[in-house]
């Protein structure tokens, strides 16, 4: 599920290189554009996904359906796993998608979380998504908040409406 309203407009680009090896992007650019994955990567992690967007076959492919909006504890849950997943293939040399709808939420929790595993401050990590993805990137405050707070406690409050 993609919350609309924030205003941000489409990404220019598929995908941005946010530190070497690691990228994010969406299914979508410029006006609609889409985009669409074949082998450019050795590792794709989506949080949504579009029938003929790829990658193909030959790729390592995982997809965690996530909502651009509040998480329950299982997804932020599935978040930690991606960002686990991304961070070991990054220091493996290894290129890495982490994308969502536009490439600027679910992905940049994701991405920015990635960066902390790999022992950025949630303050670099939320500047470097925004840096070099858009300044769009991260505009979901609940997900800046997350960061902020360390995705564990975030996991254990959102556990607690259960």
């Amino acid at each position: 599920m993609r919350t609309k309203g924030r205003g941000a407009p489409d990404a220019g680009a598929p995908w941005n290189e946010i530190i070497p090896s690691l990228w994010m992007g969406g299914h979508v650019y410029e006006d609609g554009t889409p985009a669409i994955v074949r082998d450019e990567f050795d590792v794709v992690l989506s949080l949504y996904t579009r029938e003929g967007h790829g990658p193909d076959d030959r790729t390592e492919h995982h997809h965690a359906p996530m909502p651009d909006g509040p998480l329950s504890a299982e997804q932020i849950e599935a978040v930690c796993r991606f960002a686990e997943i991304a961070a070991t293939a990054v220091r493996d040399g290894r290129k890495v998608l982490v994308r969502c709808h536009s490439g600027y939420n679910r992905s940049g929790l994701v991405v920015a979380q990635t960066l902390i595993d790999l022992g950025h401050s949630a303050d670099d990590a939320i500047f470097l998504v925004r840096y070099r993805r858009s300044k769009w990137a991260l505009n979901n405050v609940l997900f800046v908040d997350y960061l902020n707070s360390g995705l564990d406690v975030a996991r254990l409050l959102a556990g607690l409406d259960t």
